[in-house]
């Protein structure tokens, strides 16, 4: 076992030399979870106000637990501050999800009811945690907003930085493989499709303070694995963008942009020519 003493030893003088004191990671999924929670009480159907406030308590205990040390030593605000307004913004963020619930139940045929959205459809649950996160993020609340997106992200396959402005009625369907970068900006009763991506034409640090996502505006809907690239993309509102394109250009407003394909037909085919792959 002097081995294993060595390599702790080595790894502490490490540590000591290059401290990464970070934020617990698990801390912040258990806030996410315990959000939903606070928001949307399907499962444990609270109704009196007893329940709710404390629910809400332990969604404040769960969020100073999270803030202390070291976050707490990088906020540009006082805790109190931060954890009052955020808990202040809570019924904000409550209306805007519900919308955003009614958009997909509205739109989607598969959706029986808002609770089924709430507790089931992925692209709600990317949505909820961007939404809260974005409190977190505007509040300049260190390293725990990514946390929280990132932990959407392995849930989901969704991927929204919790930088980027959305507007309401936001709609996700089926969502795998979507990516929301950091600048964008969408607007209200926009609906986007798995594999959608709006992006940055380049990755370069020096322009970590740029626009480089596309602009969204009212009423899109963006179909599966487009990508939209570039700070100065906007896309006008009440336009349809179809499956499988790829723009890095603005569109004018009431737009239909689809990507062309040709199905060539086969003819005189020689059968015996025909490649027969056996697997």
């Amino acid at each position: 076992m002097t081995y294993l003493t060595k390599v702790m030893e080595e790894l502490q003088t490490s540590r000591k030399n290059s401290e990464l004191d970070m934020p617990g990671r698990d801390l912040a999924h258990r806030f996410v979870e315990e959000a939903m929670n606070t928001l949307f009480p399907i499962n444990a159907r609270r109704s009196k106000s007893s329940c709710e406030q404390e629910a809400l308590l332990y969604q404040l205990d769960s969020l100073l637990k999270l803030l202390l040390l070291p976050v707490k030593s990088e906020l540009d605000a006082p805790l109190e501050k931060v954890t009052h307004d955020f808990m202040k913004s809570l019924p904000v963020v409550y209306r805007a999800l519900l919308k955003d619930a009614e958009a997909i139940q509205k739109f989607d045929p598969a959706a029986q009811n808002i609770g089924e959205v709430i507790i089931a459809y992925p692209g709600f649950f990317a949505i909820m945690v961007y939404r809260l996160s974005n409190v977190l993020y505007h509040l300049n609340v260190p390293i725990i907003p990514r946390l929280m997106s990132e932990y959407s992200h392995t849930k989901t396959g969704i991927d929204i930085h919790p930088g980027a402005t959305i507007g309401e009625s936001f709609f996700i369907d089926h969502g795998t493989g979507v990516v929301i970068g950091e600048s964008a900006i969408i607007k209200n009763n926009v609906k986007i499709y798995q594999g959608v991506t709006l992006g940055a034409l380049q990755v370069k640090k020096s322009l970590a303070k740029k626009k480089r996502h596309p602009t969204v505006e009212d009423n899109v809907i963006i179909y599966s694995n487009t990508t939209i690239l570039g700070g100065e993309t906007v896309i006008g509102r009440n336009s349809i963008i179809g499956g499988n394109v790829w723009l890095t250009s603005s569109v004018e407003s009431n737009s239909i942009v689809y990507h062309k394909h040709e199905t060539k037909v086969r003819t005189n085919l020689d059968e015996s020519k025909i490649i027969n792959f056996q697997i």
